[in-house]
């Protein structure tokens, strides 16, 4: 009896333990952040959401894509020139806080990258304003004709830097940013610029200067890259882009606490990557059930008639699934043209398109009946059709015969007169 106790005690703590670790493996992080969102980035799929489409300061975030620009429009060998507008930026900028940098010196195109990207130069990012743009209004409206193809329809930007403490029209949403994200780790050089945790950089006329990573979590846990950003407006932000066992996913946290030593907002986007690596996908619709109904009129017996409606139950031959969270999905059913006197159970009649935002996946859509189906569904009229053809065909039968006996008759009474 004891032995029997102990068995059920074991069982009972098992059970608890076990309910405690899935329960906590799809609880939503909480997060200090006020905005965040996580995206796989191989799928587009959205996995967390936490006020995405708000519109926020993303501080020197915007960076990424005055990256996206230097890149698209300078050669990595090319020489950028030190400008007074990229002089007068405040810190933190390479000219005041690791060495002087003279208006009309120059640095290499990839100097320049690893300078915004790493050390997060202010003066940097104007340094390129103006060797791209001619100047910062014009390198504005390059920036935002390449949100606008991005897709970016919830960003404006004015600085190229990100600094907001001026104007309240410099903006995006953490949705945007996933997009941004996206685009910069599928440009070759804004990638390998933001893997590098150092980079050895210098100005023509200065000396070589080191500068180090803000990234805290670059090299942790799969962290490949991304950018941080701070302003006293945007608080701590952070864009993230993580790999794990090949699967790529961005985080992006904004507008998280400000803390001395520059740890919570790195919290953050630990906690959210963990989760969205764990998190499972709910299924909507479960394969081999019915996804939709479909009417299609056809005729009983073909090219003749008489015509019917007969209805075509769809179905999945795959679980059709999602991650839940804030961003509702759309979902459409297309199934035309279709012949019932074809259907087959193995042969696709339609899809099932399944989109959210820029994710998008196709699944294929089988009738759940055949063309038995049509068969048995009017046996009776092909029952009926088939006793009058036997009976048609046998009163032909017995109309030929008795042709014939009359022939044969005739005949043989030509013959009886003849003799």
């Amino acid at each position: 009896m004891k032995r029997i106790n102990r068995l059920l005690l074991f069982a009972l703590v098992f059970t608890l333990i076990f309910s405690t670790t899935v329960f906590a493996a799809v609880k939503p992080p909480e997060l200090i952040g006020k905005a965040a969102i996580s995206v796989d980035i191989d799928t587009k799929e959205i996995i967390y959401t936490k006020n995405i489409d708000n519109k926020m300061y993303p501080a020197s975030i915007t960076k990424l894509i005055t990256a996206l620009l230097l890149a698209e429009n300078k050669k990595s060998t090319d020489n950028l020139t030190y400008t007074a507008s990229a002089k007068a930026q405040p810190a933190f900028s390479y000219n005041l806080n690791i060495h002087p940098v003279a208006v009309g010196d120059t640095m290499s195109a990839d100097n320049v990258m690893d300078g915004l990207l790493l050390y997060s130069g202010n003066d940097i990012a104007y340094m390129i304003a103006d060797n791209v743009g001619g100047n910062e209004v014009n390198f504005a409206k390059m920036m935002n004709a390449e949100a606008a193809k991005l897709g970016m329809k919830g960003s404006h930007f004015i600085t190229p830097n990100g600094l907001d403490d001026k104007n309240d029209q410099h903006f995006t949403t953490p949705y945007d940013l996933t997009i941004l994200g996206r685009a910069a780790y599928k440009n070759d050089r804004v990638r390998e610029s933001m893997a590098k945790k150092t980079s050895k950089i210098k100005s023509t006329n200065g000396p070589e200067a080191i500068v180090e990573n803000r990234n805290k979590l670059l090299g942790v846990d799969g962290n490949i890259g991304g950018k941080t950003g701070y302003t006293i407006k945007a608080g701590r932000c952070l864009v993230s882009i993580y790999e794990r066992n090949g699967r790529h996913i961005i985080g992006v946290v904004m507008n998280s606490e400000n803390d001395p030593k520059d740890t919570k907002v790195f919290e953050d986007m630990q906690k959210l990557i963990d989760w969205s690596y764990a998190a499972k996908k709910d299924v909507l619709v479960k394969k081999d059930t019915v996804v939709k109904t479909i009417s299609s009129s056809y005729k009983v017996i073909p090219f003749i008639g008489p015509e019917r409606i007969v209805n075509i139950p769809l179905e999945s031959k795959e679980d059709v699934t999602s991650y839940t969270n804030d961003v509702k999905p759309e979902t459409i059913v297309s199934a035309k043209g279709i012949n019932p006197w074809k259907l087959s159970k193995d042969t696709s009649v339609g899809t099932l398109d399944y989109k959210q935002r820029d994710s998008q996946k196709s699944y294929k859509l089988y009738p759940m009946i055949s063309k038995s189906t049509l068969i048995k569904d009017n046996i009776v009229i092909y029952s009926i059709v088939g006793i009058l053809l036997v009976v048609v065909l046998a009163l032909i039968v017995l109309l030929i015969s008795s042709i014939r006996r009359r022939k044969n008759r005739g005949g043989r009474r030509m013959s009886f007169k003849r003799r």
